[in-house]
C-alpha cells in the first residue's frame, strides 16, 4: 500500500542539488533540477549501494559519486556505466512548499 510521505521543504533543496531522505529502513533521495521540478528515487547506486546523495545534480541528471554512473532523475535510467540497473523512482507533488512523495 502506498502513501503521501511529507518529504522536506522546498527550500531545502537548492536547485541541481539533492538531499537525503530515509523512511522507516529505507534511503531515498529527492532531487531539484533547473527547472524547479523534484524528482524521488532510491537513495543508493545499484553499483555500490553508495549514497547518491553526496552526488552531482546536473540538469536533471545526477553521478554518483564514487565511480560517476549518471541518473536520469526523470526515469530512473541509468545512462552512464559502471551501473547496469535502473533506480526506483517514486511519484512527487509539491503543496505549500512541502515535497510529498508516493512510497
Amino acid at each position: 500500500m502506498t502513501a503521501w510521505i511529507d518529504a522536506c521543504a522546498t527550500d531545502d533543496i537548492d536547485p541541481e542539488d539533492v538531499i537525503r531522505f530515509d523512511h522507516g529502513s529505507r534511503t531515498f533521495i529527492i532531487v531539484r533540477d533547473h527547472e524547479d521540478n523534484f524528482y524521488c528515487s532510491d537513495g543508493l547506486c545499484t553499483h555500490e549501494d553508495v549514497h547518491l546523495s553526496d552526488g552531482l545534480v546536473i540538469e536533471a541528471t545526477i553521478e554518483c559519486p564514487k565511480h560517476s554512473s549518471i541518473f536520469q532523475c526523470t526515469t530512473g535510467q541509468v545512462t552512464t556505466p559502471p551501473a547496469c540497473h535502473n533506480l526506483k523512482t517514486y511519484a512527487t507533488r509539491v503543496e505549500n512548499g512541502r515535497v510529498l512523495v508516493e512510497i
